[in-house]
């Protein structure tokens, strides 16, 4: 019998997490037809568009030419049966059903929907409920099996924890096709790129440490880093459960950097799971899902249905354009700024070959967003006979049952066709947002939207140039007194690849030469000044050594302690050998222009530091 949720059953349901296109609520009542079971709520924009009358196709005419192999998708009538349908007979041959769960649809009342809506408002991110609600118009949801949690209950084999990983594109493009101006694609990931320019427009506040090239390497000591820059910088990608209760990570908005105070209490829950020392649970169970990630190859299948993407999105926006039967406006685009581009073979092609290359695009951007969740439950020494794979963690001599399940979004919800250039280009560049305990998703067919997207994120090139080796380095600090020169100093001097570094405190800037990634650079100065940023990044200048411009010193306000500008520029060695010398001096000590310096360096060193 089809059970209907109405609105009594809104308390039952508890607010686990979201991303950009659903709310995840998981099951907190007593009936055994949702015990174990987590809901996707669909949503939209406040003030948005009207939907279109359920029981019209929600596919378009160009959508249903593209999936025209797959009948039942051609069929639907509903999002909800689109994106299940999508799930069971396009994803789950690729990635394996065992991985892959599709759920089922459960009918739900308006007033369910405005209750539920009500009772989880203030457990939402501020930001998430500005941009968004509840789609009331849905008469239908998707219930899924909570896969933070074994089969069976929550506590009825003992404790289960699990972490979720958005592991995000683990290859680099090369298609043909990419413009020389966005070659930056060849040599750092989507992934990186995302991260520089949300920091570019403070969307976040620290970049994330993680690399999805090391999680697919295939190589352990690759893996466990890539495990171990999740837990230090989660964001919205990495977060860990407990009995299905979220434990670390964000539930929606996000964590920046995991701080003292948030390990100590992660350190605390793993006790009774994880048998170690305190002080090394977090250690051991970090090293536990790299071993997982390793030995179970979990995401080689992942990462052959994302190099469906052949072409990339300034490939596969042509042939977009011979499937809607339109001038490519993209081409016209190049074409009035004079700029060459190898694409125009792309508008020769035969239909099939061109509804090929959008689907397999649409396919690869479905796996790209895909998140990972492994559970682990310990268990006892002999016990065999378990349907579930087994992991051995060394380090405590533990033994643990595991599983693991591909989960995405939903339906992408990528705009309408023919949206106008201009507000694309000033379009949040992340079309593919990930969110947790949720579904497959059928990619509706509007890549124009995402060629814009792709640009601009390819556009930090021309901000960023060559990003991987640049050589001069200029940020922008506010440099007060001799203790935050100090201070900026010790933080840069301790990255890697830095030939020299000059603090120019009469324009509040840093410039560091060098191999040194601006990204890093930034990051420590940021961990002094958050208003700290990047004026320019490119290749070292020829130095004009007779070029010397006099300075006159100048008293700092704060400390009372001289100092001069000069743009000469020596070592961070030997910088950085002197302040460590002379923060150890006192202050009438820290040499002069008659005794010999202390520290041993030449007398105009001294006095430039002092």
């Amino acid at each position: 019998m089809e059970v209907k949720l109405e609105r009594k059953d809104a308390a039952d349901w508890s607010y686990r997490g979201e991303g950009a296109a659903n709310i995840v609520l998981a099951y907190a009542g007593s009936s055994p037809a949702f015990i174990g079971k987590v809901m996707r709520i669909a949503k939209k924009e406040r003030n948005g568009s009207p939907k279109c009358d359920s029981n019209e196709s929600v596919l378009t005419e160009e959508e249903r030419l593209l999936w025209r192999d797959v009948q039942e998708l051609v069929a639907s009538p509903t999002k909800e049966i689109a994106e299940q349908i999508y799930t069971q007979l396009v994803m789950s041959p690729l990635l394996g059903p065992k991985h892959v769960d599709a759920g089922m649809r459960v009918p739900v009342a308006r007033e369910f929907l405005e209750c539920v809506e009500k009772n989880v408002i203030k457990q939402r991110p501020p930001w998430r409920v500005d941009v968004s609600t509840f789609d009331m118009e849905r008469d239908s949801m998707i219930i899924m099996s909570d896969h933070s949690l074994f089969p069976g209950g929550v506590l009825g084999d003992g404790p289960c924890i699990s972490v979720e990983i958005k592991p995000k594109c683990g290859f680099l493009p090369l298609s043909k096709f990419m413009a020389e101006g966005n070659s930056v694609k060849r040599s750092t990931t989507r992934f990186r790129m995302h991260q520089i320019l949300k920091l570019r427009e403070q969307e976040i506040s620290e970049l994330s440490e993680y690399d999805p090239l090391d999680l697919f390497s295939g190589s352990k000591e690759r893996i466990h880093k890539a495990i171990k820059d999740l837990y230090n910088t989660p964001q919205n990608n990495f977060r860990v459960f407990l009995n299905g209760s979220l434990i670390f990570g964000g539930s929606g908005g996000g964590t920046e950097k995991t701080n003292a105070v948030v390990g100590k209490a992660f350190e605390d829950m793993l006790e009774g799971i994880i048998q170690a020392k305190d002080g090394l649970r977090t250690m051991s169970f970090i090293q536990l899902v790299g071993e997982t990630v390793y030995c179970s190859r979990v995401l080689d299948e992942l990462l052959e249905v994302q190099k469906f993407d052949n072409f990339d999105i300034e490939g596969a926006i042509h042939a977009y354009y011979n499937i809607v039967s339109q001038p490519c406006a993209v081409c016209q685009q190049l074409d009035e700024a004079g700029l060459p581009h190898r694409c125009s073979s792309l508008h020769s092609i035969h239909m099939d070959e061109s509804l090929k290359i959008v689907k397999d695009y649409l396919i690869a951007a479905t796996a790209k967003d895909c998140s990972l969740m492994i559970s682990f439950r310990p268990t006892e020494d002999g016990e065999f006979g378990s349907p579930y794979s087994h992991a051995y963690l060394q380090s405590t001599n533990q033994s643990f049952n595991y599983k693991e399940f591909n989960e995405e979004e939903g339906l992408k919800e990528t705009g309408t066709l023919g949206l106008n250039r201009e507000s694309d280009a000033s379009t949040t560049i992340l079309p593919f947002h990930s969110q947790a305990h949720t579904g497959y998703k059928f990619v509706q067919l509007d890549l124009n939207l995402l060629w814009h997207m792709g640009t601009k994120i390819a556009g930090l090139s021309q901000t960023y140039p060559n990003i991987m080796k640049v050589k001069k380095t200029v940020v922008s600090v506010q440099l007060l007194c001799s203790k935050c020169r100090q201070r900026v100093m010790k933080l840069i001097a301790t990255i890697e690849g830095i030939t020299s570094i000059v603090l120019d405190p009469s324009k509040n800037t840093v410039t560091v030469i060098g191999e040194a990634d601006p990204v890093k650079i930034i990051c420590k100065v940021r961990k002094f000044r958050k208003s700290a940023s990047i004026m320019s990044v490119g290749p070292p200048k020829e130095e004009k050594k007779d070029m010397v411009i006099p300075c006159t010193p100048k008293v700092c306000q704060r400390c009372d302690v001289w100092y001069v500008v000069s743009d000469d520029f020596y070592g961070y060695c030997t910088i950085i050998r002197l302040v460590r010398r002379l923060i150890a001096l006192p202050l009438n000590d820290r040499g002069s222009g008659r005794a010999p310096c202390p520290v041993g360096a030449s007398s105009r060193m001294c006095k430039l530091l002092t």
